[in-house]
């Protein structure tokens, strides 16, 4: 978590779940009964709803050497019936990473390509791994791990076409070969590949993605590729553009 110029990341792995649970949903109230779920993934014991308090106590201790007390009352507190993180605009990575890609999709409406590009690139160049890499997770925060990760991929896939449009075709190959094989089954991946490849002068390279990615369909889901892949590769076949 980002508060002012200083990163803050706790020592104990339970405190650690509970800081990363109400990160994730920052400026919400987060029920006593999903920490708990999280914390101890369906076996509480007996003393959980106290355990959780003496975690939240020593969290806001440990925020508090790091931020002042007068700002943790405001930062942590608690609610009706769980805890809350108040955090204003840009003090979670989550937060500007949503930011930043709301920015980009709002300046690809706008047919702003260039912008729409750097505001892309930008939110990508924040990952450096997986979510939450450093948290044990539970179910719950690791639902949240995937959905995040959802976001990640949907802004490399805007990145994508936005370079594209552009005309940077050799530039995406790398991030396209990379995420192809991350993702093997995502069949708008595979058409893009496919496309970059032939408008960087690889037809060939561009006809045996093609069948690759058939192969993979065909063999492991019984299934036929999408209208997309077909018309690209049909594009390849009579050197038209696809995009």
């Amino acid at each position: 978590m980002r508060y002012g110029a200083s990163v803050y990341r706790p020592r104990g792995p339970k405190v650690r779940k509970l800081l990363a649970l109400l990160i994730v949903r920052a400026n919400e109230n987060v029920p006593v009964d999903h920490l708990i779920d999280e914390l101890w993934e369906g076996d509480p014991p007996a003393t959980a709803v106290n355990t959780v308090r003496t975690h939240v106590y020593h969290l806001r201790q440990e925020l508090g050497q790091r931020l002042g007390h007068d700002a943790v009352q405001d930062l942590l507190t608690t609610e009706a019936t769980g805890y809350s993180l108040n955090v204003e605009e840009g003090q979670t990575d989550l937060a500007v990473f949503r930011r930043t890609c709301a920015l980009g999709r709002q300046e690809l409406r706008s047919g702003h390509l260039e912008a729409a590009y750097e505001s892309f690139g930008d939110a990508l160049g924040m990952w450096r791994g997986p979510a939450l890499a450093d948290v044990r997770q539970g179910h719950v925060l690791a639902a949240h791990a995937r959905e995040i990760e959802e976001l990640q991929l949907h802004a490399q896939e805007k990145w994508i076409e936005v370079a594209m449009r552009l005309g940077y075709y050799r530039e995406v190959l790398p991030q396209l070969r990379n995420l192809v094989a991350s993702h093997p089954y995502n069949e708008w991946l595979h058409a893009r590949l496919i496309d970059a490849l032939h408008q960087s002068g690889r037809r060939g390279d561009a006809l045996r993605a093609f069948q690759d990615v058939r192969t993979v369909l065909a063999h492991e889901l019984g299934l036929e590729p999408s209208e997309d892949l077909r018309r690209v590769q049909r594009c390849v076949l009579v050197g038209s553009r696809a995009s």
